[in-house]
C-alpha cells in the first residue's frame, strides 16, 4: 500500500512559541504533516528560498514529496492574499539567541485633542461661592458686633447708677410715704460715716435711717453732679442691691434708700435694744448685768453673721467696720450686725484710709491698706476679748505708763502667766465650769488676734470653734 501523508497549513497570530520558532515579530505560517509540526516561517519572509531552507522532509521518497510541496506553495500564496494585515503592535517576547533585535521605534506623535475641563470648572465655581459666602458672613457678623457695642454704650450712658427717687425693697415701706416722712426724722446717734435717725411712717412702722453725708466724699452722693464719676455711681448701685438681698437673723437688711442731691439715706429695721457698746457701758457702770451665757451667745451670733456675709452671699460682702457700736442687740441680747459694707460703700477702693482706722482694725490695714475677710475676724477677736475682760480697748489701762501695748498684747501676756483667770471680767467669775469655758474662749480670741491673716481662722471655722463651748 503506497505511503500517504496528510498536510495541513494554518496561519497563527504572533505568539511566543511561534515567534521563537520562526524568529519573527509578526504572524507566521505553520505547517503540519501527519499531525506533526513540519515547518514554520513568518509571513513577511514568504519566499521559496526560505521555504526550502526551513522545510523538514518527513518522507524519504522525493518523488512523492515534491508535488505536495508545490501544492503547498500554491496554497500558501492563496492564503497570503486572503490573510488579515499584520499587527504593528510589538510582541513582548524574548528574541532568539541567534538573531539580534533592533530597538523599537518611537510611536508617531498623535495630535492633541482639547477636552472640556468639567472638574476644573466645578472646582472654580465652588471656590468663588465659598469666597462670596465667607465675605457676606463676615460682613454681617461685623455689623452685629458693632450694633451690640452701640447698644451697650447707649445703655451705659442712659441708665443712671442709682435710680432716681426713693427705692423700697419691701412692700411695708411705700416710697412716697418714706420721702414725705424724712424731714420729721429724730436723731439717734452719730457715727464716723453718718448719723442715725428714728423715723415713724404712716403705717405705724418705725425704722432707722442712716444718712451718709457727701460733703467730704463726693463719690458717696448718688447725684448726677459733675463731681461724681459714673463708675463710682454704678459701684454704689451694685453694692446697695447686694445689701438689700441679705437675709439672716444676725445681719441687718437694707429695706430702702433715698437718693438726694447731697446725701444718701439708708433705711433699716429699728432695733430697740441699742448697740453692744451702749450695753457694755452700762455693764461697767453696774447698771446692767450681762452674764457669760449672754456674752457667749453674742459672740456666736456675730460669728454666724460674718459667716453669712463671707460664704453665703454672692458676691461676698465684707463688713469693713465691725465694732461694738455696729452690733445691735434685740430684747433677748441676740446680736444683729449693722452698717455692713457701708464703709466700703462710700470708699473709693479697698485701700481707703477710712477702712483702716480705729482700734478694731487689723494690722494689715495699716501696713498694706488691704482689707479682707480675715480683717473682719480680727475685729471679732477684739469684741470677744472685750466681752471676756470687760475692758474697752480705749481704756487708759492699755496706754498708760505701764506699757501694756493694747488689749491683744495684754491678753497674750495674761494667757501665758501663772493665773490667766486674772484677765477675765470679775463680774462674771463664779462657777468653775464657766471659768474653764471662758479660758477656752480666751484662747479662741488670741488666735483671732494673730498678726498674720493666714494664722487666723475663717468665719466658718470660728463658728465651729465657738459652738464647741459647753454653754452653746
Amino acid at each position: 500500500m503506497p505511503h500517504c501523508s496528510a498536510l495541513r497549513v494554518t496561519y497563527c497570530e504572533p505568539s511566543r512559541g511561534v515567534a521563537r520558532l520562526a524568529g519573527a515579530q509578526s504572524g507566521c505560517w505553520l505547517g503540519e504533516v501527519n499531525g506533526k509540526e513540519a515547518f514554520a516561517f513568518p509571513r513577511s519572509r514568504l519566499c521559496p528560498g526560505f521555504f526550502l531552507r526551513r522545510v523538514r522532509m518527513t518522507s524519504k521518497n522525493p518523488a512523492k514529496t515534491l508535488p505536495r510541496l508545490a501544492a503547498l506553495l500554491l496554497l500558501l500564496a492563496v492564503l497570503e492574499l486572503c490573510a488579515p494585515p499584520a499587527s504593528s503592535q510589538p510582541l513582548h517576547s524574548e528574541p532568539m539567541a541567534t538573531q539580534s533585535t533592533a530597538p523599537p521605534s518611537p510611536p508617531p506623535p498623535q495630535p492633541k485633542i482639547p477636552r472640556v475641563q468639567v472638574g476644573g470648572a466645578a472646582r472654580l465655581r465652588r471656590i468663588v461661592l465659598g469666597v462670596l459666602f465667607g465675605s457676606l458672613s463676615g460682613f454681617l457678623l461685623a455689623l452685629g458686633f458693632l450694633y451690640a457695642i452701640r447698644v451697650v454704650i447707649l445703655h451705659a450712658k442712659s441708665t443712671p447708677a442709682i435710680v432716681k427717687g426713693p427705692v423700697s425693697f419691701t412692700p411695708q415701706i411705700s416710697p412716697r410715704n418714706l420721702l414725705a416722712a424724712l424731714p420729721s426724722a429724730q436723731p439717734l446717734a452719730h457715727g464716723p460715716h453718718g448719723k442715725y435717725y428714728k423715723l415713724d411712717l404712716d403705717n405705724d412702722l418705725t425704722v432707722a435711717v442712716k444718712r451718709l453725708e457727701a460733703a467730704s466724699r463726693p463719690e458717696a452722693s448718688p447725684s448726677m453732679s459733675p463731681a461724681t464719676s459714673k463708675s463710682d455711681m454704678r459701684r454704689v448701685q451694685r453694692q446697695l442691691q447686694a445689701l438689700a438681698r441679705v437675709r439672716h437673723q444676725n445681719v441687718m437688711t437694707l429695706k430702702a434708700y433715698v437718693r438726694e442731691p447731697d446725701r444718701l439715706s439708708l433705711v433699716y429695721d429699728l432695733v430697740p435694744g441699742g448697740s453692744l457698746e451702749d450695753v457694755m457701758k452700762r455693764v461697767r457702770s453696774q447698771q446692767v448685768s450681762l452674764n457669760w451665757d449672754a456674752r457667749s451667745r453674742i459672740a456666736a451670733g456675730i460669728a454666724k453673721g460674718l459667716r453669712h456675709l463671707h460664704f453665703e452671699c454672692n458676691p461676698r460682702i465684707l463688713h469693713c467696720n465691725l465694732k461694738p457700736s455696729n452690733v445691735m442687740l434685740d430684747e433677748g441680747f441676740e446680736p444683729i450686725l449693722a452698717d455692713c459694707g457701708v464703709a466700703r460703700l462710700i470708699a473709693a477702693g479697698s485701700g481707703d484710709p477710712e477702712l483702716c482706722s480705729g482700734l478694731y482694725a487689723a494690722p494689715e490695714c495699716y501696713q498694706s491698706s488691704r482689707y479682707t475677710d480675715k480683717s473682719d475676724v480680727y475685729a471679732l477677736g477684739m469684741i470677744l476679748a472685750m466681752l471676756l475682760t470687760g475692758r474697752d480697748p480705749t481704756d487708759p489701762f492699755f496706754s498708760g505708763e505701764t506699757g501694756r501695748g493694747g488689749l491683744p498684747r495684754w491678753i497674750r501676756h495674761m494667757q501665758q502667766s501663772a493665773d490667766p483667770k486674772e484677765a477675765l471680767d470679775s463680774s462674771i467669775l463664779g462657777e468653775e465650769r464657766e471659768e474653764e469655758e471662758m479660758l477656752m474662749a480666751l484662747r479662741v480670741a488670741i488666735v483671732c488676734l494673730s498678726d498674720s491673716p493666714a494664722d487666723r481662722p475663717s468665719s466658718d471655722e470660728l463658728v465651729a470653734m465657738l459652738m464647741q463651748l459647753p454653754s452653746l
